[in-house]
């Protein structure tokens, strides 16, 4: 097991590891160790506007996604007092909660809307009302596909509400998810920006997921030229530091590698969504690497059952009940979990 201790199917790290190509990339590069990392800086800039066919200049790389989302709320907050307004942000619960939490931090009121009881999507019409109640600037963070449930809420409602929103209200959309899509009615907030759908669309994302590259720390953050001038002011100095950049470029231009990932995620879900039609756990239809499936038992008794198994996986997440998040590991991972689920089952625990 991962660390000789716990199976780690918790946080949604890429359990296959980085590629090879990236360790030796980083390997190659110590020797430039004492320089500060512009040149590769820029260079992993210009690799994601071609990738995305954008201009260098809508492109803002952070410290993780994570600091571009957290700069996102310090700019409007920073916009709201210069202009004498109220701030305000919006989110759907359960989602993501770092946005939560950097708005928390520096005193932002947070709107939370739960989703929806029938289908657990994006409460479109509540979310919408929340800002439009709001006399002041108000920043709604969508996560699509979304985190925890692994599921994507529907591109014509999300870009019909973006595309006709006032002038004062933001949308910061994480699409941390992006390349496990397969969902054909699915469309990029990336591509609404070429279509210059909106002035005030934000799109973050990251390394962290398809790529392997949690601990490295490089995401970035895509938008109109005017919002990464402004978002940019608010970002740490060489935040991107030499060893995540060369290791960013070169997992992107290693093809294999990248068929490889997504190829053992698709294995893993199709493993864990068999065993769980076998024993009759409903789960969402995930577009991730992850599944939101259905515990018959004590949430909490649950998770540390499974880590006195040997095996971490995801915290409650409220208000939504009866539901585990598992990060979708490796097909050798998959089968110690398959397992140990099914023991738990005999055992009368799930």
């Amino acid at each position: 097991m991962q660390n000789n201790k716990f199976l780690e199917l918790n946080a949604n790290e890429n359990s296959l590891g980085m590629s090879d190509s990236a360790k030796q990339a980083i390997i190659e590069s110590l020797g430039e160790g004492f320089r500060y990392p512009d040149n590769p800086r820029a260079a992993l800039i210009s690799k994601i506007a071609t990738i995305h066919g954008v201009a260098e200049n809508q492109i803002s790389l952070g410290n993780g996604s994570t600091e571009n989302m957290r700069a996102v709320i310090q700019m409007l907050q920073h916009k709201a007092l210069k202009e004498g307004k109220a701030f305000q942000m919006v989110i759907p619960v359960p989602t993501f909660d770092c946005a939560e939490m950097y708005a928390n931090s520096i005193g932002v009121p947070v709107v939370k809307i739960p989703l929806t009881a029938e289908n657990y999507d994006y409460d479109f019409d509540e979310l919408q009302r929340a800002a439009d109640d709001f006399d002041g600037i108000s920043l709604l963070y969508i996560c699509n596909p979304n985190n925890p449930t692994g599921i994507i809420t529907s591109t014509e409602k999300l870009k019909n509400w973006v595309s006709n929103a006032p002038d004062n209200h933001y949308f910061l959309l994480d699409q941390a998810y992006l390349e496990y899509v397969t969902d054909p009615s699915f469309e990029s907030g990336i591509e609404w920006l070429k279509q210059g759908i909106s002035d005030n669309l934000i799109v973050i994302h990251t390394f962290s997921k398809l790529c392997a590259l949690a601990g490295m720390r490089v995401g970035y953050a895509i938008s109109n030229p005017q919002a990464i001038e402004t978002v940019e002011a608010f970002m740490s100095m060489d935040n991107t530091n030499l060893s995540g950049a060369v290791a960013a470029i070169t997992t992107l231009n290693d093809a294999a590698f990248l068929a490889l990932s997504l190829r053992n995620t698709n294995q893993s879900r199709q493993m864990i969504e068999t065993v769980l039609d076998e024993l009759g756990l409903r789960y969402l239809p995930s577009q991730t690497n992850f599944i939101f499936h259905e515990i018959k038992g004590d949430l909490k008794t649950y998770i540390d059952r499974m880590r006195e198994s040997g095996i971490k996986v995801g915290r409650e997440f409220p208000p939504v009940i009866g539901f585990n998040r598992l990060t979708l590991g490796t097909p050798d991972e998959m089968e110690v979990f398959i397992k140990v689920l099914k023991e738990f089952r005999e055992k009368g625990w799930v």
